[in-house]
């Protein structure tokens, strides 16, 4: 059991690296996005294209590390620690964005867009959008750290639960044969 734990956080850190990287070449077209809509559209695509690198990854686990079979909870575990290690990866660029580039720009493109959105709004959408300024004000309150922990938090979290459905479509038993 100490061979399979050392593989899973070998592999896990190998694979979660790649993954890490692809993340935050992905997030590098969030906030271009915001005045480029084919980088927001192309951010959405990649982000779609998640679930599938993190199944293509635990397979190649599965078949060159763990000899072509895995339980539901070795993979499991095996994608929620590559998913962890990504999210780890991402946080750091995460926090360097937020701490030294974006000074703002995420949420003051977003307040722009809120207000000229306010312009045309339909009758009785008034309590909605108080709302979603008292929100954008909280979060104009946050340092780039809580950013940072706030995505890192949400990354984990999706991913965790992310992690099932590609364990279960990857799990492989041995075949008994009588």
């Amino acid at each position: 059991m100490a061979e399979s734990r050392s593989h899973i956080q070998k592999y896990a850190m190998h694979f979660g690296t790649y993954m890490g990287i692809y993340w935050i070449l992905k997030f590098s077209l969030f906030p271009l996005g915001l005045t480029i809509p084919f980088l927001l559209f192309l951010f959405l695509g990649l982000t779609l294209g998640v679930p599938f690198m993190g199944y293509y990854y635990t397979r190649i686990y599965r078949n060159k590390i763990c000899g072509g079979e895995i339980s539901f909870g070795h993979a499991w575990m095996f994608t929620v620690f590559m998913y962890m290690f990504a999210a780890l990866l991402t946080a750091v660029a995460h926090y360097i964005y937020f701490r030294f580039i974006d000074h703002g720009y995420i949420i003051n493109t977003y307040t722009n867009i809120l207000n000229a959105a306010t312009q045309n709004t339909l009758p009785g959408m008034d309590s909605y959008i108080t709302q979603i300024k008292e929100a954008m004000n909280v979060i104009k309150a946050f340092s780039p750290t809580d950013i940072t922990l706030q995505l890192l938090s949400q990354n984990v979290f999706y991913c965790s639960i992310l992690a099932i459905p590609t364990a279960l479509i990857v799990m492989k038993r041995k075949k008994n044969i009588e």
